[in-house]
């Protein structure tokens, strides 16, 4: 046993004794540390976050919920709806005045005027009649605000719609009227009762219907079923003074003017 440990000493100083034994060490302790160093500085970067930066990011958060944008994005259009008829679709009806165009034939302008007080007056409108007995609902052409609702001597009840792209809708000869100035209207929902009116008696139970683009009256058989925002006032459709019917209703010179 003794002679093992002189033999293992005695090997040990012969690999100590030889040059170059302590460089070669040093060399081994030196890589040994900075092997260590590199170690723990990586460390340390995964495991403490940057300050800097969640700093900055947490900015960015407070800005972006100070202005909203972390909320969901609502749609800022409105679906445009498309004119439809006064009426609901499982009405019986006819149209029984249509609106004067200037450039239809004589058959359609024959049916398109008013006889009142000895005197035939151009319809600015259409009229709409029931083909039986049963009572016929009003509803709103479009979604809209009243803005109007009247009695008038010769017209009868009288409502008054605004809607977007500076369309206005027009409905007299009522009864039963069933909305109020300032009230939302939704398409299709119902205003009034057909009625009759002293200015076009001779039609019975009916509604009279306009359209008006920019306060000018257009026809509403074009527009039916198309897009409200395609309204437009052709040179046909203007009239060729004033309308004063609205506002001085009494007048027998305040009514369209007359075709004799």
């Amino acid at each position: 046993m003794k002679e093992e440990k002189r033999g293992l000493k005695h090997h040990w100083k012969r690999i100590v004794g030889k040059k170059g034994f302590f460089p070669a060490l040093y060399l081994v302790v030196a890589a040994l540390l900075l092997t260590g160093v590199l170690w723990f500085q990586n460390t340390n970067r995964i495991s403490e976050p940057d300050l800097d930066l969640d700093f900055n990011y947490q900015d960015e958060l407070r800005g972006d919920q100070a202005l909203g944008l972390d909320e969901p994005s609502e749609p800022v259009t409105t679906p445009v709806e498309n004119v439809s008829l006064p009426i609901l679709a499982e009405s019986k009806t006819q149209i029984v005045t249509k609106f004067y165009d200037h450039e239809a034939d004589q058959e359609d302008q024959e049916q398109a005027l008013v006889f009142y007080n000895n005197k035939y007056y151009q319809s600015q409108g259409i009229d709409i009649a029931a083909t039986n007995d049963e009572p016929l609902p009003v509803v709103a052409a479009l979604s809209g605000e009243v803005v109007e609702v009247k009695e008038n001597p010769l017209l009868g009840l009288v409502v008054q719609m605004k809607h977007d792209h500076d369309v206005t809708t027009y409905y007299s000869s009522l009864v039963d009227v069933e909305v109020k100035e300032g009230q939302s209207v939704a398409q299709g929902e119902v205003i009034a009762h057909a009625g009759t009116n002293v200015f076009n008696k001779d039609k019975g139970v009916h509604v009279h219907f306009e359209i008006r683009k920019d306060d000018q009256p257009v026809n509403p058989e074009l527009y039916i079923d198309q897009s409200v925002a395609d309204l437009t006032v052709e040179a046909s459709e203007a009239p060729t003074e004033p309308d004063q019917e609205r506002e001085n209703p009494d007048l027998e010179t305040s009514l369209p003017k007359p075709q004799t």
